[in-house]
């Protein structure tokens, strides 16, 4: 018989710089998303970056899915499957990487959570709260995405596309 996943959704920024709270709003928007469906496998969490103690953190999940704002020359967001990396810089903006943090839950606790990232557009990141408009929509797209994701993880099967079903189900 199948299980839930056990799932973390750990999003990071820095709310006071416009678009680089993209990855706290998602956060926020799955949080409520989580609560709506009963999901008590699931988590979230946030914070202004990542740090050398979200290790512990994450060693404690089957899957992690990290979210923050992407700089990058994509579309409204990227995902990606991340592994265990000792470099502590990537794509993210932040000091310390998803696949660093990934590294040292391996190295540290002997765990090795399934990993991901969704990096979502962002175009403003002045001194001053709140999304910008363009990063606004990312964020949408990106949840919609994310949520399917998570539907599929928790054994949802209510709401998903036909292509996201499993064949005799």
């Amino acid at each position: 018989m199948t299980q839930r996943k056990r799932v973390l959704i750990y999003g990071y920024g820095n709310p006071g710089r416009q678009d680089d709270a993209l990855g706290n709003e998602m956060v926020n928007k799955v949080q409520e998303w989580i609560e709506e469906h009963h999901l008590g496998c699931m988590a979230t969490d946030s914070n202004y970056q990542l740090n050398i103690e979200d290790a512990e953190k994450i060693s404690e999940w089957e899957i992690v899915v990290f979210v923050d704002a992407s700089k990058e020359g994509i579309h409204e967001y990227k995902y990606c499957k991340i592994h265990p990396q000792e470099d502590k810089v990537e794509f993210t903006m932040h000091a310390v990487s998803p696949a660093y943090v990934l590294h040292l839950s391996e190295k540290l606790f002997n765990k090795k959570p399934e990993a991901y990232i969704l990096g979502i557009k962002g175009y403003e990141w002045e001194l001053e709260e709140g999304l910008s408009d363009n990063a606004k929509l990312n964020l949408e797209q990106g949840f919609q995405f994310l949520t399917r994701q998570l539907s599929g993880w928790a054994l949802i099967k209510k709401n998903l596309p036909i292509s996201m079903l499993e064949a005799g189900e």
